[in-house]
């Protein structure tokens, strides 16, 4: 590493304060490296919007410092951005194999993969800048190839714990975190540590992901006659390793239904990590040759979302498959905060079908409780320390429990998205921040879908539309019209009379211009708009959008 000669700062892009759209800059000099580049998923009030990423204004004023992306793991809220981020600032990503498979999925759904210089890097390997140096260490968490980041720069190292756990059990071929390594780490010195904190409310220790495999078990051993129907999280591939397992042993098929379950799986199958028996995968189509108890079907929607397969099959809305009594649904997964409601809705039509639905002790979380937040902080003894990925009361209770193992309150920093904290080798302070926020996406398109528009989704949604069309000549005399349209305001037919007012205020309204002689088409329209606007408050108590449209002939 150079002599260190500036400060390193830590920018937070996203997953500060928030769940979700996890992004950070780490910038020394010329140079910055991105970790992470995830979307959140839109709330109830963003109307259409698909999803949600971080504003990168910061990174594309900077974009020739800006030398590459690095990946922690590969679930959506990581890696969920890369495609629309990347098409504003292009630089190389470095991740474990199974991350960048998922990343190479998303780059070829938008026409990037050729354009995209991607480096596949091993936990243990590291990645060289000129400022930087970036070891990839191994961890535990929901999906395989997940990775810490020790980020060597001038200053001192900072540690970027990703989503993790401590799981001495792990599933398959996968191995336990490298404590040794973070303690060798620790035993050098730490600057800093950003530490993951979405499990911080819970003590103790995360179970081992293996437990879930002891209850697939249970549920296929006393499920001899039924069909059973599994929904997770479609990147959790150690959780479906565990039911395929099951599925060998109780001789069944397994069919798969859901875009993104079938994409990871066959990533997962390509780069090895499932193994899988041949003959034992069919298509879903192919489900009716088989009985009942022939067969496991693995679906998306655990989180109850309205076009997911389990939704789509709940309410007959799929042609391969239906639920019935008899079936057993299990979901495999916890809710998302702010998902309780729609999943709640989604097993209570799951019941009406006369299916039974299993919940309990069927996931385990892949997030650090405090026992083990406090192992890693414990072995690493960091000078500064940053809460992340959490909302401000993770934040918090992360903050307190590390001032319980004796770090001075003043070494730790509850970080907003934006800030810029400035660290060197012995001092750390919030300098300033950066544009920051949320980017909506509707479609393939960044950016297009901004408060403005959101404001109209909601007014539309909630009041309606009503559109005046008319024809005008020279004179500003009516032609023809005006004829009115009304969506999501009132049915014409059931509502002639007031159909029959409106029209004649606009009759009035278009004879006061013609009697004035004034032609100015923005002014006729905006007054025709407060007229009935006005008028249609009056009559109806609503205030719909009103969209004149004046033809001159």
């Amino acid at each position: 590493m150079t002599k260190e000669k500036s400060k390193v700062k830590i920018i937070p892009l996203g997953g500060l304060d928030e769940i979700g759209k996890n992004m950070t800059a780490f910038e020394y000099e010329d140079e910055i490296i991105i970790v992470d580049c995830g979307v959140a998923f839109p709330e109830d009030d963003m109307l259409g919007v698909d999803l949600v990423i971080p504003d990168i204004t910061y990174l594309i004023k900077n974009a020739e410092k800006v030398k590459g992306f690095l990946f922690t793991h590969g679930h959506e809220d990581h890696i969920g951005a890369v495609p629309y981020v990347l098409r504003e600032v292009n630089a190389p990503i470095y991740a474990t194999k199974l991350t960048m498979g998922l990343i190479q999925n998303k780059l070829k759904e938008h026409d990037l993969d050729n354009k995209v210089k991607k480096h596949v890097i091993n936990p243990g390997k590291s990645v060289n800048f000129k400022n930087f140096k970036v070891e990839f260490i191994r961890t535990n968490h929901s999906i395989a190839d997940s990775v810490a980041l020790a980020i060597h720069t001038p200053c001192g190292v900072i540690v970027h714990t990703g989503d993790f756990k401590v799981d001495f059990t792990p599933v398959g071929d996968a191995e336990p975190i490298d404590l040794t390594k973070f303690a060798e780490l620790g035993k050098e010195g730490v600057l800093a540590l950003m530490a993951d904190s979405t499990n911080v409310e819970r003590k103790g220790y995360t179970m081992s992901e293996k437990t879930v495999g002891e209850t697939f078990d249970n549920i296929f051993a006393q499920s001899a006659r039924n069909r059973i129907i599994i929904t997770t999280f479609a990147s959790n591939v150690h959780r479906i390793q565990q039911i395929i397992n099951c599925a060998i042993k109780y001789k069944r098929k397994v069919a798969v239904m859901g875009r993104s379950m079938v994409n990871v799986i066959n990533t997962a199958i390509e780069l090895e990590y499932l193994q899988i028996p041949d003959g034992m995968m069919i298509d879903i189509t192919e489900i009716k040759n088989y009985s009942d108890h022939e067969v496991v079907v693995l679906v998306t929607g655990s989180q109850g979302q309205p076009m997911s397969a389990l939704s789509r099959i709940a309410h007959s809305e799929n042609k391969q498959l239906e639920v019935k009594a008899g079936d057993i649904v299990v979901f495999s997964s916890t809710p998302v905060p702010g998902n309780e409601r729609t999943i709640a809705k989604l097993i209570n039509e799951l019941y009406k079908k006369g299916v039974e639905v299993i919940k309990d002790d069927t996931h385990v979380s892949g997030h650090a409780c405090q026992e083990e937040l406090k192992l890693i902080y414990t072995l690493l003894k960091p000078k500064f320390f940053i809460p992340a990925h959490g909302e401000y009361r993770h934040q918090k209770i992360h903050a307190d429990l590390v001032k319980s193992l004796g770090m001075d309150s003043r070494n730790i920093f509850i970080m907003q998205i934006g800030e810029v904290l400035e660290l060197d080798s012995k001092t750390a302070k919030v300098a300033g921040a950066v544009p920051s926020g949320q980017v909506f996406i509707d479609g393939l398109g960044v950016g297009d879908v901004g408060n403005i528009v959101l404001r109209d989704r909601k007014h539309l949604s909630q009041d309606g539309l009503i559109i005046i069309v008319l024809a005008v000549d020279k004179e500003c005399q009516v032609v023809s019209g005006p004829d009115i349209i009304s969506r999501g305001f009132v049915y014409v037919r059931e509502s002639e009379n007031l159909m029959v007012e409106v029209k004649d205020l606009i009759q009035d309204t278009v004879s006061e211009w013609s009697a004035s002689g004034n032609t100015e088409w923005h002014w006729i329209k905006n007054t025709l708009k407060d007229e009935l606007k006005e008028f249609i408050w009056e009559k109806t108590r609503r205030n719909p959008m009103i969209l004149p449209i004046i033809m001159e002939v």
